[in-house]
């Protein structure tokens, strides 16, 4: 059997029965994120695997693949992250999940054969992160998971988002996929400091966006109905980052302007663009960064001598979301 060395891959670690005698101790915990499991440990294996993880609170235990149900979740009263994903052999229901703490601090639920209820989830009164995704069975619990910080919804359609008012201490907001167009509660969404939307079919009308005074990171991607940016963001007094990508109707990024703290600007896959409508930036007193992507060596060559800034790719946190949430 290969050590645990050789299965660590980009800080995921997969192990499997029989685990080596010891093999929790030999685990080099520091360059781990996630263990995970694609097949049923035997008891004893999950006792191990429990215990190693007890001590490392930071590390998620994924289950993907062929884990047909969570019942081996007793073994881990103490894990607080978790994602059930991938799945080849999908669980028959989500029940197994009491087995978990009540504060679990995130939780990853990916698509399965057939839609599953969402109900176990209210179990989880101090939950802070979830991903859901094509979960959309008694989704209506969402309203009752209070203490979430992060939310993230694939590939998943929700009329509009009164279900999401409860969560009063939201910070972080990812639309992916889905065809939730109506965003006029944006604004009333606990205190959003991140907000992704990515390819949100039937999205024509970013206006909301300009009332959401705590917003900090603004990802926009693959709208393919937005024209626009909203006219004035002189509201969003603390907006420091804006990532626009594939966003192939936008031409006038004058609003950005107008958002005063403004220091990072992202422009990717946005080949239809000339450079004299990026140059426009070049007028932004805050601005320190910019990335043109514009689909040639040429017209990114001219948009660096209208706006001579550095792209500055250690600028970018890869990972801002839980730089934001940083302590939660």
């Amino acid at each position: 059997m290969p050590t645990a060395g050789q299965l660590l891959q980009h800080g995921i670690l997969e192990v499997a029965s029989p685990l080596r005698r010891h093999m929790r101790w030999r685990l080099p915990a520091q360059r781990v994120h996630t263990v995970q499991i694609k097949q049923p440990l035997s008891d004893r294996d999950y006792r191990s695997l429990a215990a190693w993880l007890a001590d490392h609170p930071a590390i998620t235990l994924r289950a993907w693949a062929n884990v047909p149900d969570l019942e081996f979740l007793r073994f881990f009263p103490k894990l607080l992250r978790f994602s059930a994903d991938t799945f080849y052999q999908s669980p028959e229901s989500f029940d197994g999940l009491r087995h978990l703490r009540p504060d679990l601090h995130s939780l990853t639920l990916g698509s399965t054969n057939k839609r599953l209820s969402l109900g176990p989830l209210k179990h989880f009164t101090g939950l802070r992160r979830l991903h859901l995704e094509k979960q959309t069975k008694d989704v209506d619990v969402l309203s009752h998971l209070t203490s979430i910080r992060s939310l993230t919804l694939r590939e998943i359609t929700l009329p509009g988002l009164a279900l999401l008012l409860p969560l009063t201490g939201l910070r972080a907001l990812d639309l992916k996929l889905g065809g939730t167009h109506d965003l006029s509660l944006l604004p009333r969404l606990g205190q959003l400091e991140y907000l992704e939307l990515w390819m949100v079919q039937g999205v024509d009308d970013l206006g909301p966006l300009s009332e959401v005074h705590s917003l900090r990171y603004l990802h926009l991607e693959a709208l393919k109905q937005v024209t626009a940016l909203p006219a004035n963001l002189s509201g969003l007094s603390r907006l420091d980052t804006v990532w626009i990508e594939t966003m192939k109707s936008l031409t006038d990024f004058t609003p950005l302007l107008t958002a005063s703290a403004l220091r990072r600007v992202a422009l990717v896959n946005m080949a239809h663009l000339e450079p004299a409508q990026v140059g426009v930036l070049a007028n932004h007193p805050q601005l320190r960064c910019l990335i043109a992507g514009l689909g040639s060596d040429r017209k990114n060559r001219a948009v660096r001598e209208l706006v001579p800034l550095p792209e500055g790719d250690d600028e970018w946190d890869p990972e801002p979301r839980r730089t934001l949430l940083a302590g939660e």
